[in-house]
């Protein structure tokens, strides 16, 4: 028989079995237990200032690695708070594991202090919900909790951890490490797609979601290459195909390029592979017709049950990512084919819509500048993080990412993810460059892991953009109910000194001369680093302004 072992260090030996070497967390007295356990562990744990922030660091760590980010907050309040990166993880199919602490089972039931019912706080945003009551389970429920997480459509998992079932003893085998399955395309679908690519005249490639992996990424950029395939990435996915190659034309985000679409529109051949099209990349679920596309749609996908589920595809292929790009990497066309210059044309549409130089906005600090500094001195590998707001055009449209794992957005749309996605990736990754782009008021969500970024030396680079407001509602406000501005002004604090009180570097940037120079000093620092930039309030695009937006609303009335 096994040694008999506290709930709390039968949780954490599970953890070591399946690999876990980081997590994080907000501790808590629900469970202490695994906290006292996790003392002598080999796992290194980072401990935060709020669980929103723990969660998103989780699951930062879950995206870039797609192994499942892990994450401990205590009961109730602490719970509700990692709402957030559990709303995250799902919408972004991230693998995450969020432990919970729970009240003593004896006390179950009776709202004692801090009780929350799990499964209906969870249930609609979760894969799976459990509490385990019994240690004597753990090793059997942590390892279903990773595959959970990590099989077909990857998502969070949330265990709830009664207080008293962590104190009590149990004598049971640990679990073997959980495995990742992988599905692979049959022959017959693979040359029904190679079929399908000798008929089409306009095929168009999107990618998106995750199960991706670098060498899954290569291997398709083979068959793209191979194939001549015009490759354009969803919403926020834009790591997984190289923007310097021939066959990449743009991503499908907020504010595409409107050539872009009009390309998927005309093509008669939509190869989706990894993403469900939801609503941002669809452009509100006008690209391709509901329920049955204009185009003929290949839809490659992890989980079956999402076949059906929005388009219905031409064909429907059930595999991951990855087995589904090492399948098609060796495939070669039959004939030449006939859309190589429309691809050369996608990619050169993409060149001129990326091309920062031109852009001039309102005002002494030029983004488009800044935004050329930046491709010239960072290293192309740098891991660029960002939260929800206008800002984020800046990095989604005129950052060339060319790696795998060098995003981290939330597909979500979920403000001050930026921050704590960019702690979760140096805790990770500290010889990579991170960055991390956010707005005053996306900040402001989550700023307190600022100090977290400092507490275990962390010298990542927060570009902060000031323009004094919530500038997507303002920019919305303008064009539904313009010039009546409600509950869009902030008032910010000086942000070098908050960096500076926090033992970070700080800099203030109101002039595009400045920004280069402050940059290369944060970056010789070695702390955690913000750029405070003041924005001109009238730079709300990088192609429009307040007024202009308020004009045409006012035309239109």
């Amino acid at each position: 028989m096994p040694a008999s072992r506290t709930g709390g260090q039968i949780l954490v030996d599970q953890l070591i079995t399946h690999g876990v070497q980081q997590l994080f967390c907000v501790p808590g007295e629900s469970f202490l237990a695994v906290l006292d356990a996790l003392h002598d562990a080999s796992i290194a744990v980072s401990v935060c200032r709020q669980e929103g922030g723990a969660a998103m660091m989780a699951e930062a760590q879950g995206k870039l690695t797609g192994r499942p980010g892990v994450c401990f907050v205590t009961r109730g309040p602490g719970a509700t708070n990692a709402a957030a990166g559990v709303h995250i993880a799902h919408q972004d199919s991230t693998p995450l594991l969020l432990f919970v602490g729970q009240v003593a089972r004896d006390a179950l039931g009776r709202e004692a202090f801090q009780e929350l019912d799990y499964s209906a706080v969870f249930g609609s945003m979760a894969k799976w919900v459990v509490q385990i009551d019994d240690p004597a389970r753990l090793p059997e429920l942590v390892s279903r909790a990773f595959h959970v997480a990590t099989s077909g459509r990857p998502g969070p998992v949330v265990i709830a951890l009664p207080e008293d079932m962590l104190t009590a003893a149990a004598s049971v085998a640990d679990a073997l490490p959980y495995a990742v399955a992988e599905t692979y395309p049959g022959e017959a679908p693979l040359a029904e797609l190679q079929q399908r690519l000798a008929a089409a005249q306009r095929p168009v490639v999107i990618l998106g979601g995750s199960r991706w992996s670098e060498a899954a990424t290569q291997q398709f950029t083979a068959f793209a290459e191979a194939f001549a395939l015009p490759v354009f990435c969803s919403f926020r996915r834009q790591m997984l195909f190289d923007h310097g190659h021939r066959c990449y034309g743009g991503d499908l985000g907020l504010g595409a390029n409107p050539r872009l679409l009009e390309r998927i529109r005309q093509s008669d051949l939509v190869l989706l592979v990894g993403g469900r099209l939801s609503e941002v990349p669809s452009q509100g679920y006008t690209l391709l017709d509901i329920p049955t596309p204009q185009q003929a749609l290949v839809h490659v996908y992890a989980d079956a049950d999402e076949f059906g589920k929005l388009y219905r595809a031409s064909q429907s292929i059930h595999a991951t990512p990855q087995a589904f790009a090492e399948a098609v990497s060796t495939l070669q066309p039959t004939a030449p084919v006939a859309w190589a210059e429309t691809t050369q044309a996608a990619h050169a549409d993409y060149l001129r819509w990326s091309d920062p130089a031109p852009i001039r906005i309102p005002g002494p600090l030029q983004m488009g500048a800044v935004m050329q500094h930046l491709r010239e001195v960072l290293p192309a590998d740098s891991i660029f993080c960002n939260g929800a707001g206008n800002f984020a055009t800046w990095v989604h449209r005129f950052w060339p990412f060319s790696s795998y794992a060098s995003q981290l957005a939330p597909t979500s749309g979920s403000m001050g993810y930026g921050l704590p996605a960019g702690v979760g990736a140096k805790r990770l990754w500290p010889q990579r460059e991170v960055v991390v782009f956010a707005g005053d008021g996306d900040f402001m969500m989550h700023g307190q892991e600022f100090a977290t970024a400092v507490q275990y030396g962390l010298p990542i680079i927060v570009v902060l953009l000031d323009n004094a407001m919530y500038g997507t509602i303002r920019m919305h406000q303008e064009r539904h109910y313009p010039g009546r501005v409600s509950a869009t002004q902030l008032k910010n604090p000086d942000f070098r000194g908050y960096a500076e009180v926090f033992g970070g570097h700080g800099e203030r940037v109101t002039r595009t001369e400045e920004f280069a120079p402050a940059l290369a000093r944060a970056r010789a620092s070695g702390k955690p680093s913000i750029l405070h930039c003041l924005l001109d309030p009238e730079a709300i695009t990088p192609s429009s302004t307040l007024q202009s937006i308020r004009t045409a609303a006012f035309a239109a009335q």
